[in-house]
């Protein structure tokens, strides 16, 4: 891995509103192959039980198959559709014995030792890449008004307060397979940051707003403050949170000094 970096992470949840917690969140470190490591979240839905045990599942597939992983002989996106589609089929036979509905999410991404990075989704969890606080990409989510977006018929802005904006297309436990849509980034460089995140997150900013909290903030700052801000803005109807944050931070003296936490102040309440 370059040594032009140095890489932080950090992991945060929070049941938010709700009774209780559906999400779950990992960063994984392999334990034989030194910088290479695995974030992942799941969104569990199907009541109470079901939810959860949709998203245990997503979490135990990912560290049995993230433990066999070998960067040096196994190819990085069937490992990462493996783990969406392994774990949505034992998810459809929990729901089978249990007379449940459990669904989940997934979104994860894997860094390699080389420094390469690649990513996968299901649903409507997602995946973003910033450089220097700027957004590069993110995963695009398989739900309803994503589809209205991508046709033109509304905007990114009115996707998130569409009455419909919680229906998805694809997810792990349904009748049909889940998409598993993968992205590669050829190198990460200092100045990069990943995050995957549950729609309770997400849903609170804009992508320019994130940039801005994980260019200023340390991911253990920055984990804190989004999930205060999304309290605040969900206003007691707030999803479960949970994200994963993973800074790629420049060595040296001619590393960029991160901004002061004042100028986060403009975001409105």
């Amino acid at each position: 891995m370059s040594k032009g970096y140095r890489i932080t992470a950090s992991t945060g949840i929070h049941k938010g509103d709700r009774d209780y917690q559906q999400d779950q969140v990992a960063l994984l470190n392999h334990a034989r192959v030194n910088g290479c490591m695995l974030g992942i979240v799941a969104d569990g839905m199907g009541g109470r039980s079901g939810g959860r045990k949709a998203s245990d599942q997503v979490m135990l597939t990912a560290k049995q198959l993230f433990e066999r992983y070998s960067p040096e002989a196994d190819d990085a996106p069937s490992m990462l559709k493996q783990i969406v589609q392994e774990a949505h089929i034992v998810i459809k036979l929990t729901a089978i014995s249990s007379e449940q509905e459990p669904h989940s999410t997934v979104a994860g991404f894997l860094i390699n030792p080389s420094g390469d990075c690649h990513w996968v989704h299901s649903g409507d969890s997602r995946v973003y890449h910033f450089h220097a606080g700027k957004l590069v990409k993110r995963t695009l989510d398989h739900s309803y008004v994503q589809t209205l977006v991508d046709k033109g018929e509304i905007t990114e802005e009115e996707a998130n307060v569409h009455p419909q904006s919680n229906i998805l297309i694809g997810c792990l436990g349904t009748e049909e397979d889940p998409p598993a849509d993968t992205h590669f980034i050829p190198q990460l460089r200092p100045g990069d940051v990943l995050i995957a995140c549950s729609d309770g997150v997400w849903h609170y900013f804009s992508p320019s707003e994130l940039g801005s909290v994980l260019a200023a903030l340390t991911p253990r700052e920055a984990t804190e403050f989004l999930i205060e801000k999304a309290r605040s803005r969900g206003r007691g109807t707030g999803d479960n949170l949970s994200l994963v944050i993973v800074k790629l931070e420049p060595l040296g003296p001619e590393a960029p000094q991160p901004l002061k936490i004042g100028s986060l102040s403009q975001l409105r309440p």
